[in-house]
Parts: structure tokens; sequence; C-alpha cells
């Protein structure tokens, strides 16, 4: 019986390590910022997440946008896919944290995110954006 349940489960392990692979991880912060934004503009929310830095606050923004992004219509969904990343400034706090500011050519809307150096590895932190009262 208990050959039949761990199967599965391994099975969904592997496929999820699997996917990780499909993803390079970013070389720096401004790879990382901008690996996140198309992504996100293209509505790939599995290679978003990725690029995500995965704590509770970001997991909250994250599925709030992923909502707003899925009642959008699909000829509005098409025009951010179409859109161009506008970085405006891009500038490194310290070490291990980016601010990335920038827009897109759809929505003018001028957007900043941190980019954070977690473990070695480059990820996007939305929480900057609680902060953003630019709009």
């Amino acid at each position: 019986m208990m050959k039949k349940i761990l199967l599965p489960a391994a099975i969904l392990l592997l496929a999820a390590c699997n996917n990780d692979k499909s993803y390079k991880k970013a070389e720096d912060a401004q790879d990382a910022g901008r690996e996140f934004i198309r992504a996100s503009l293209d509505g790939n929310y599995e290679k978003a997440s990725f690029y995500l830095y995965p704590d509770s606050t970001n997991k909250i923004i994250f599925a709030r946008w992923r909502t707003m992004h899925d009642h959008i219509s699909p000829d509005e969904q098409q025009k951010y896919k179409d859109a161009s990343i506008l970085p405006i400034d891009i500038h490194p706090i310290n070490d291990s944290v980016t601010s990335y500011t920038y827009a897109n050519s759809y929505k003018k809307d001028t957007s900043t995110i941190l980019i954070v150096k977690v473990n070695g590895e480059w990820l996007v932190d939305l929480k900057e954006i609680l902060n953003d009262h630019h709009h």
C-alpha cells in the first residue's frame, strides 16, 4: 500500500524539479528584473514565480496580480504581451538589493520592484510596490 502512495509523490517531485530546469537562474539583478517583468507581461505565471522571492507578502501580491490579469480581456492581455519593458532607473542600493523602476510601452504607469540576492540568487521582491505612491 505504501509504495502506491509514494510513487505519485515521487513522480510529482521529479516533475517539479524538471520544471525549474527550464528557466535559468538570473545572472544579475537586471536579468532577474527583466525576466520577471517579461514573464508578467506575457502572463507566464510559472516563469514569473520562478524569479519571485517567495515570502508570504510577495505570494499575496503575486496572487492578486494574477487574478487581475486573468480578468482582463484577451485583447488587453495581447497588448501586454506586445509591450516593451521601458527601464527608467536601475541602481544598486547595496550588494544584495537593487532598485528597478520601469514602465511598459502599453501602460505608462511607473512601477518599482526590488531585486534581492537570496542565497546567491537574484529574485524579485514586490513589496516596494506597496510603498510606491507614484501611480
